[in-house]
């Protein structure tokens, strides 16, 4: 038999944001709404018992509901499972919660989680399967570093798309991989690639058109040039970028096309993906241009090289991609020569300028305090052009007295002028730099090269540290390189770095305490370098050496 009955003493419709308002604005200047058995006491004691009252009615209250559908299994890995010591290791990692106390100091243990992108690293190598039990605590430390999530994500594999699925912390998984974790079709999968591209969500296109331009480069060109006219501004400008993977000179006629685009962003993408093309006319325009601007003067007591800016931007070469506003506080003149320049394949410059080499290019004295602008131009030329020839000459010897070279006018040059070599020509430079210049200046131009360093530039760090410590040097200062060296000194440097263990005799004019925080910091890349070598082999690969 169904009894219904009324309820008692029913709340009136939004008891629950009033008593909210009242406590939010306190009794004193609103009364609470007068319910269940706090009627008629104090007003703070009445708005408590009121809430308690209303906080079991509304959990008591609750219909309830269908049970949810039990999720689908989790998809399965067939990658081989982890060695049990790594496995170990890895949930040692993923636990770690170090960090730098109130005074500054680290102690001598290593940094754990600075190492996990390391290990990663060596596990995905290695195509080891990540344990389903660490999987949460490898999801949570990926949703705090964006730095961790692609290697994080791949080593998860499939299993991370399932979680995320359940939990929204975890959605960067889901926006990582696109198609929630489908794969892909094919390139020769004609009518699965045309309805992906035709009917997909922006980051499957996007995710199709990279993997079919890294496989069959024409192919890609060909798919995007099918739907380019009627595709959104934004969307051109990203679909252009994936050009860059396999950029030859059958791309140029579709790049040529795209120089006429409604959109100053793509015109400009496409005009700078056209002069990293040498043979382009594009590049040919922008030599004539460029050419025109420099010459040789003659009638001086040294050959000297004089600079004359554009007086104008045309139309025409703002359809190849010279910005005719210069930002603020730049001279236009300077900044169209600078465009032009940067533009204009390097091969120009030693037939405009007498057969002259490279290196004996940048050496020639420039009128006029041209030559910062123009040595800043072709150093983002030679960056974009991939020119290992001209990046030598720009740099010139680590041991010179300037700054570094004839041509590189800031940190930030010379790294991207490194980046251009190959990773032991970059090593050795470096190594050069450092010896001549010291730590000081090296931070910056230390994050381009490859991990772990090579010897010639993990001696050159090792001999730095050492230098500064008998020195006395202030240490808080060399932390940030102390840092990288723990993460990418080669293990292998670990049994030169015993000697250096002991606190030190401090000079007099020394920081207070150096001595110690020297020997702890020695301490902690010891260990940390020997850690790094065990890591190597729990996972089956041998220690970089």
């Amino acid at each position: 038999m169904n009894r219904t009955s009324a309820p008692v003493d029913a709340p009136a419709p939004g008891a629950w944001e009033d008593l909210v308002t009242a406590a939010l604005l306190g009794t004193d200047r609103r009364t609470p709404p007068a319910s269940g058995p706090g009627r008629g006491r104090e007003a703070p004691v009445a708005l408590l018992d009121a809430a308690a009252t209303e906080t079991v009615r509304r959990r008591a209250g609750l219909r309830p509901a269908r049970a949810a559908r039990r999720p689908e299994p989790a998809p399965a890995d067939p990658r081989p499972a982890l060695p049990a010591a790594a496995a170990h290791r890895l949930t040692m990692l993923l636990a770690d919660r170090s960090g730098v106390g109130g005074g500054g100091r680290r102690g001598t243990a290593p940094d754990l989680m600075e190492l996990l992108p390391q290990w990663l690293a060596v596990a995905n190598s290695r195509g080891f399967a990540a344990p389903p039990q660490a999987l949460p605590a490898l999801l949570d430390a990926a949703r705090g570093r964006t730095d961790l999530r692609p290697a994080a994500l791949t080593f998860a594999g499939p299993r991370a798309v399932w979680l995320a699925r359940l939990n929204p912390d975890w959605r960067f998984a889901l926006r990582a991989t696109p198609g929630g974790g489908a794969a892909l079709p094919a390139p020769e999968e004609a009518d699965r690639v045309g309805q992906l591209w035709q009917e997909g969500l922006f980051a499957e296109r996007v995710a199709l058109l990279s993997e079919i331009r890294a496989r069959e480069p024409e192919a890609a060109r060909e798919l995007l040039a099918a739907t380019w006219a009627t595709e959104r501004a934004e969307d051109r400008l990203m679909f252009l970028d994936s050009l860059r993977t396999g950029l030859g000179p059958r791309d140029e006629d579709f790049l040529e096309q795209a120089l006429a685009d409604r959109s100053r962003n793509v015109r400009a993408t496409a005009a700078e993906l056209l002069s990293a093309l040498p043979g382009s006319a594009l590049a040919a325009r922008m030599a004539v241009r460029a050419g025109a601007c420099v010459a040789v003067d003659h009638m001086r007591a040294e050959p000297m090289l004089t600079v004359e800016a554009p007086h104008e931007c045309d139309a025409n070469m703002e359809r190849d991609g010279v910005v005719a506003k210069a930002p603020a506080g730049r001279g236009e003149r300077s900044w169209w020569f600078g465009q032009l320049v940067e533009a204009a394949p390097l091969a120009t410059w030693s037939g405009r300028l007498a057969g002259r080499t490279p290196r004996e290019i940048v050496t020639l004295p420039v009128a006029d305090d041209w030559q910062g602008e123009l040595h800043a131009a072709w150093c983002r030329a030679a960056v974009r052009q991939r020119n290992a020839e001209w990046a030598w000459a720009l740099l010139g010897v680590p041991s010179a007295p300037e700054a570094g070279g004839p041509g590189a006018v800031s940190l930030a040059e010379r790294a991207k002028l490194l980046g251009t070599l190959s990773a032991g020509e970059r090593a050795e430079w470096v190594a050069g730099f450092i010896a001549a210049h010291g730590l000081s200046e090296a931070f910056q131009l230390l994050g381009v090269c490859a991990v772990p360093w090579a010897e010639p530039l993990g001696r050159a760090v090792v001999d730095a540290l050492n230098i500064a410590r008998d020195a006395g040097s202030y240490p808080w200062s060399f932390s940030g390189v102390m840092g990288l060296a723990e993460r990418c000194l080669a293990p292998a440097e670990a049994s030169r770095l015993d000697g250096l263990l002991a606190i030190p005799d401090e000079p007099e004019d020394a920081s207070p305490g150096a001595g110690g925080y020297w020997a702890e910091a020695f301490q902690r890349l010891v260990t940390t370098l020997r850690l790094r070598a065990v890591m190597a082999e729990e996972l089956g690969a041998a220690a970089p050496r």
